[in-house]
């Protein structure tokens, strides 16, 4: 079994501590009801999970024990920060939420905590990070965490949407829904999920007539002002808050949970530089408009070659025999896959 392992994790690309960690913390129910889709929505992210050899980890599900959720969830990300991993971290915050004019709070069994104290807990954290606040009220989320290399989304504009909210229902079947690949790259990202399932939240207000009480956001520019999803085309934002403010969507667009065929033969280090050339591209389109032809084609060339031969060097993958890959029916490594 162990060869097994190993096997599998050389196929993906995937060495040890090279597994992205996906956290849910469930918080108070309120009703019976609301706990009962609490769990199943916790339950489709763990499939997710298993679909893209991600670890799971739960807070809020077991029976509450001495030390409180609040205390689990510090200590957690403590040792997350403490691990020197360079895979992402997905923190999944599926529950309610209240804001009281000033501070706005996620609401755990026991002591709540806020966006503020959230914060302080990620301050030294450096590994990519995706935070996902599915609770009512929980905009202003973004304002406390939003910062370079993260993502941050909420379903709430603001803390005075105090509504029940439903993006995380939708959000997580989404999250490992191919239907929800928009530009057909074999894989569904986190901006797809975000814009699939805003679109389902919108869908269900407008089919009873019903006004509107959250409104989804996505910040991964570190400007803390959120887009939301009616202001993409496709997987590319067309408006930004502010003049000549860069454009949220690229970095949500590069988490991924579960991966397509040639992301998983990519190597920790070719999906960093990867995602490294479609940023510079990102930001060179952006300029597109004030530069002469001649010098965006002249700088968009290398960066479009340079990620092409990265693609040249992924190796091929394995061949079936019944359904079954060569690298999976023995005990040791594969010889002919990727080192």
């Amino acid at each position: 079994m162990a060869g097994l392992l190993l096997s599998l994790a050389t196929l993906l690309g995937l060495g040890a501590g090279e597994r992205p960690t996906v956290l849910v913390v469930v918080g108070a129910e309120g009703t019976e009801e609301y706990g009962r889709q609490f769990r199943q929505w916790a339950g489709r992210w763990k499939d997710a999970c298993e679909k893209g050899h991600a670890d799971f980890a739960a807070i809020g599900l077991d029976e509450p024990g001495e030390t409180s959720d609040h205390d689990l969830l510090e200590r957690r990300l403590a040792d997350e920060t403490a691990a020197g991993r360079q895979e992402p971290l997905w923190l999944i915050l599926i529950g309610h939420g209240t804001f009281d004019g000033k501070t706005a709070r996620f609401n755990l069994r026991g002591p709540d905590f806020s966006s503020g104290e959230l914060a302080a807990w990620l301050t030294s954290f450096e590994r990519p990070l995706a935070v996902i606040n599915c609770a009512s009220a929980s905009g202003p989320f973004i304002n406390d965490l939003s910062g370079p290399n993260r993502v941050v989304i909420t379903a709430t504009k603001s803390g005075f949407e105090h509504n029940f909210a439903r993006l995380g229902d939708y959000l997580s079947a989404a999250i490992g829904d191919p239907k929800a690949d928009l530009d057909k790259d074999d894989e569904t990202s986190l901006l797809e999920a975000f814009l699939l399932a805003a679109g389902r939240v919108k869908e269900f207000y407008d089919s009873d007539a019903r006004l509107a009480t959250e409104h989804a956001l996505v910040d991964d520019n570190g400007d803390r002002l959120g887009t939301p999803a009616d202001w993409f085309q496709g997987v590319r934002a067309t408006k930004s808050a502010q003049d000549g403010a860069s454009l949220d969507g690229l970095r949500a667009s590069q988490f991924q949970l579960v991966t397509g065929s040639v992301t998983q033969r990519l190597t920790l280090e070719a999906r960093q530089r990867r995602d490294e050339l479609e940023a510079a591209v990102a930001r060179l389109r952006q300029q597109k408009g004030s530069l002469p032809a001649d010098d965006y084609y002249a700088q968009l060339e290398p960066l479009l070659v340079q990620t092409a031969r990265l693609y040249d060097e992924v190796p091929p993958s394995l061949p079936e025999k019944n359904g079954v890959r060569d690298d999976e029916s023995t005990t040791e490594p594969p010889t002919d896959g990727p080192k």
